[in-house]
């Protein structure tokens, strides 16, 4: 079963883990210094929010999976749909040891397909950088499927989309 997957990122991450725990009914799942993550099951939503230097506003949407033959297939269907798909296969990002693939909308937008197969110590595996260093690094997404950069769209299509 497939579960919709939202990353915003935010200039104040406690300001905004109290507006999105009011807003949600509930506390994250996930607090870390830098990144927040709500798993809500009404509605089901993978809702994160992280303070890492991007620039505030929707970071990438997705679709979080329960199996590999269910990203096997995703992936198909993008493929089959003549999308570009950036395969990043297994790797260490938000906390999390997964597996994904991305491919980016007509506006730019990154969308991530993975499956969640751990917990990982840091944000994206490597040691962890001070504060000021860590909110240097951004999201997860690859540089060419990120806002901004993604909205710049001869590169972004060539990469994610």
């Amino acid at each position: 079963m497939k579960r919709f997957h939202v990353h915003v990122a935010v200039e104040d991450l406690a300001q905004s883990t109290r507006f999105y725990s009011a807003l949600f009914g509930a506390q994250p799942s996930v607090e870390k210094s830098d990144y927040a993550k709500s798993m809500l099951d009404d509605p089901r939503i993978n809702f994160a929010i992280s303070q890492r230097g991007s620039t505030p506003g929707l970071n990438h949407l997705g679709f979080q999976v329960d199996s590999e033959d269910e990203l096997a297939a995703l992936q198909t269907q993008h493929r089959k749909a003549q999308l570009t798909v950036l395969n990043e296969g297994k790797t260490t990002c938000c906390y999390a040891e997964s597996e994904k693939h991305w491919v980016t909308d007509p506006q730019g937008i990154p969308w991530e397909m993975y499956r969640t197969m751990g917990e990982a110590q840091t944000f994206n595996g490597e040691p962890e950088l001070a504060p000021v260093a860590a909110k240097e690094r951004t999201c997860c997404a690859p540089s060419c499927c990120t806002p901004g950069s993604a909205a710049e769209a001869p590169k972004a299509k060539a990469c994610c989309g």
